[in-house]
């Protein structure tokens, strides 16, 4: 096991406790997100397995050897791990490409060269070598910041929002980029996110957060598919969450069902269409049924009545 948590309690004040007694484990050479609303932790816990914060009790281990955090380090962090917080500090009137390198040995100059314009390919920004960080945007900086971290090799590689401030196109080509890279490095990622939905195609698992509990710790068609409440399901994007009479009386087996788990028959039940927009590659409806407003992706625009059923 790449990284085991072990009872970890933490707090930033005596009387909240923000971790109590909490179990991770993470496995060599996968991908995992860390997904939950703002406050719920997701930052701290990144910080505390790097080694920024004191925990009270309990233990991380990274390859069966206990990590120390600042109590133990003079220089706060760890060898073997690299993180990318929401602020990069990149060295702003050096070079892209010595930001980059900064890590990287100068016995082979060639080699070294090699190595920056790699990892500035994946991250998109082999134009601006020689641009200073002090001229790019937050976007650009946080893609510098995240080839600087790859450029160790590190056992784990933690990431906190690290798509946050890239447009759409960017976003799109990084994340394809990276994880291809990390894949084939078998480097290990824990990546926090608000939206857990852009990057699902290449987790090989889900850990919910909610006020520091972890509520769920699965696989990403696991908690799709089974999400364990609906904390967890709007987290996975927009969702239809049922009131219990409305429940029993459809006689629904769960509660909650994401746009793409109704859809339209002509055996089902009669529902109102009160809006049909169309949204790209579906058409985004609003429906009213028995007093309940409803949510589902169509792929054309429907009429003014419809019947449905519930996958």
């Amino acid at each position: 096991m790449l990284l085991e948590i072990k009872n970890l309690d933490f707090s930033y004040h005596p009387e909240h406790k923000l971790f109590n007694n909490l179990h991770l484990r993470i496995a060599h050479g996968k991908i995992i997100g860390l997904a939950g609303e703002s406050g719920c932790g997701k930052s701290t816990l990144l910080s505390l397995i790097y080694g920024l914060l004191d925990w009270q009790n309990g233990s991380i281990q990274l390859d069966g050897t206990p990590l120390l955090g600042p109590k133990g380090n003079i220089v706060p962090g760890e060898n073997q791990l690299k993180l990318v917080a929401q602020h990069y500090d990149l060295m702003p009137y050096s070079s892209v490409y010595d930001n980059v390198g900064k890590f990287i040995s100068n016995i082979n100059l060639q080699a070294k060269h090699e190595k920056v314009n790699e990892l500035l390919e994946v991250v998109g920004m082999q134009n601006y070598a020689h641009v200073k960080p002090q001229f790019l945007s937050g976007g650009q900086q946080q893609r510098v910041a995240i080839a600087r971290a790859l450029s160790v090799m590190p056992k784990l590689l933690l990431l906190d929002e690290p798509f946050s401030n890239l447009d759409f196109s960017r976003k799109i080509e990084l994340r394809e980029r990276l994880f291809s890279y990390v894949e084939k490095n078998n480097i290990s990622v824990l990546i926090s996110t608000h939206n857990i939905q852009e990057i699902m195609p290449w987790l090989d698992q889900i850990i919910i957060l909610e006020d520091g509990r972890l509520i769920q710790n699965d696989s990403p068609i696991e908690t799709y598919r089974h999400p364990y409440n609906s904390y967890v399901a709007r987290l996975l994007g927009e969702v239809n969450i049922l009131t219990s009479e409305f429940q029993n009386e459809l006689k629904l087996p769960k509660s909650y069902y994401f746009p793409d788990q109704i859809q339209i028959s002509e055996q089902g039940t009669t529902a109102q269409v009160l809006e049909s927009r169309f949204s790209g590659s579906y058409y985004w409806n609003k429906l009213k049924v028995k007093d309940k407003t409803l949510v589902l992706y169509s792929k054309n625009e429907l009429p003014k009545e419809v019947r449905i059923e519930f996958l």
